[in-house]
Order: structure tokens, then sequence, then C-alpha cells
């Protein structure tokens, strides 16, 4: 079992910067791997980035790519979304998630432990 604590999401203009922080409970945190979704209104929950237990590999969807990056601090149990360049389009809740193991998923559904989710709102 792990619980997930997201936080830093916030209003920004289009062209500014957010970092997004997930603290996770428990003492395996290393032996999850990690990822970001994001759901705006009216829409799925979609994919943004992840990364596996090790930090080795890490994943994101086209939109956010050159832009986002994900990254984690076992000791720390947090993982990170640093987002650059934001757009108005990446207006979403933005939620953490984990799954046990090395593998990753870009299927909401694949993924059984999730945070409650952080606001980010892109103005243009």
């Amino acid at each position: 079992q792990v619980q997930l604590v997201e936080s830093g999401g916030g209003l920004v203009q289009a062209g500014g910067s957010l970092r997004l922080s997930c603290a996770a409970s428990g003492r395996t945190f290393s032996s999850y791997s990690m990822g970001w979704f994001r759901q705006a209104p009216g829409k799925e929950r979609e994919f943004v980035a992840a990364i596996n237990w090790s930090a080795g590999n890490a994943y994101y969807v086209d939109s956010v790519k050159g832009r986002f990056t994900i990254s984690r601090d076992n000791a720390k149990n947090t993982v990170y979304l640093q987002m650059n360049s934001l757009k108005p389009e990446d207006t979403a809740v933005y939620y953490c998630a984990a799954r046990y193991g090395g593998s990753i998923s870009f299927s909401h559904n694949q993924w059984p432990y999730w945070g409650q989710g952080t606001q980010v709102t892109v103005s243009s």
C-alpha cells in the first residue's frame, strides 16, 4: 500500500513554470513506478509522464516532451513534475499515481494508487 499527496499546483501565465510534487508514504517507495496524469473538464484522464522504480527510464506524452521533466528522489519518497513553457491547454487537475514494480503503463486503469489531485490553471 502507498498513499500519495500532491502539491505545487496553481495559476500561472502562459510561458510560465510550475513544479508539482508528490509525497508518498510507506517504506517501499523505491519499488514503485510513478506517474503523472491529468484530467481537464469533460475529458478523460490522460497520461502525462512516468518514471520507473530505478529512475532509469522516463516516458512522456508527445504534447509535453521538451517542456516537462519527471524525476524522483527515493530518499525523500517524492516524485516531481517540472513543467516549463506552460500553455493554456495544459490546464487540468494533475494526479500522481503509483504501481508496484518496474513496468510503465500509459493507461490510467493500470495504476492502482492515486493522489487527490492538484489544479493547474494556465492563463493566456
